[in-house]
């Protein structure tokens, strides 16, 4: 039981944290192009665990077949994950991103009945309908003009929690066959490989090597990307990857809707962000139904399962 409390501490921790993040992002991006900004958040993130695999006198002994699975792994998360989420951010406030990751524990169960095979009920199914409404919502009010945002940044953010469930689903096996900081520190490598890889290719084929590093000449950068890297990229991997092993893939995600909340907050009490009416009646709609995706689900030992 004890290690259930501290995998829910480690849950809450994580959302704490996520939710903040897209604050952070907003920040970078207004002194940096969103590949830079994932350049350096991945480069800190593997300079911190490189420290801690150091000082904690951590060994990585992996199979080549091991390193291909975790690799497989990191291309969902962190790398497709973050890319989209970035890339969204730059076309839509951190609120309505924050409302977008809301449906991670739908898609997760979606995919968890695919692929684990689990079983939903008939309540189970309206409940993530009614999320997905929710979504459709916000995304047909943006296409009428009523947000500063558009319709490829709620598209992008989407992606991200699409990409974001499939990690859920996929790592909760994988956090049960290996130890914990080997996957969290493969996965920072493969995103600091993959982020730096494409920056300086990019800086490369347009000769603009020399704006690579000119975010750091600004403190707000600096403190956002070290949030970024160590906080929100390296602990957060860690945390989940704690947190999966421990309990239900279906269970973790539910704490997404904890830092949906702590986003909206942080959007509006620290970026002035605005924030429509549609927005509080669609995100009030995606939770209601995730709530009752997660209700029906404790309930779900009943004949209506199929």
């Amino acid at each position: 039981m004890i290690e259930n409390r501290n995998a829910y501490i480690a849950a809450t921790v994580y959302a704490i944290i996520i939710g903040l993040s897209f604050m952070f992002v907003k920040v970078t991006l207004t002194v940096a192009t969103p590949l830079d900004t994932l350049a350096h958040r991945f480069t800190i993130a593997w300079i911190a665990a490189t420290v801690l695999m150091v000082f904690k006198k951590e060994s990585i002994k992996l199979a080549k077949k091991d390193v291909l699975l975790i690799a497989l792994l990191a291309v969902l998360y962190p790398t497709l994950f973050f890319a989209f989420q970035v890339f969204g951010l730059v076309h839509t406030s951190s609120s309505e991103a924050g409302i977008i990751q809301a449906t991670i524990p739908i898609f997760t169960l979606i995919f968890a009945s695919i692929i684990l095979k689990e079983t939903s009920t008939r309540s189970q199914k309206i409940a993530i309908g009614l999320s997905v409404l929710g979504v459709m919502y916000i995304m047909y009010m943006n296409g009428t003009g009523g947000s500063n945002t558009s319709l490829i940044g709620t598209a992008l953010i989407l992606l991200s929690a699409l990409i974001a469930s499939l990690y859920n689903v996929f790592a909760r096996k994988l956090t049960q066959r290996y130890p914990l900081f080997t996957i969290t520190y493969i996965m920072t490598l493969f995103g600091f490989i993959a982020f730096n890889g494409l920056a300086l290719t990019n800086h490369v084929m347009n000769g603009t090597f020399q704006q690579f590093m000119q975010p750091f000449g600004h403190w707000d950068f600096v403190l956002a990307i070290l949030y970024l890297g160590i906080l929100s990229s390296l602990g957060t991997s860690y945390l989940s990857n704690y947190a999966l092993s421990k309990i239900a893939a279906s269970k973790m995600s539910v704490f997404s809707n904890f830092a949906t909340l702590i986003t909206i907050l942080a959007g509006i009490i620290f970026l002035k962000e605005e924030f429509h009416l549609y927005h509080l009646a669609g995100s009030i709609i995606i939770i209601i139904g995730v709530v009752g995706t997660n209700y029906f689900g404790a309930r779900g030992k009943s004949n209506e399962k199929i």
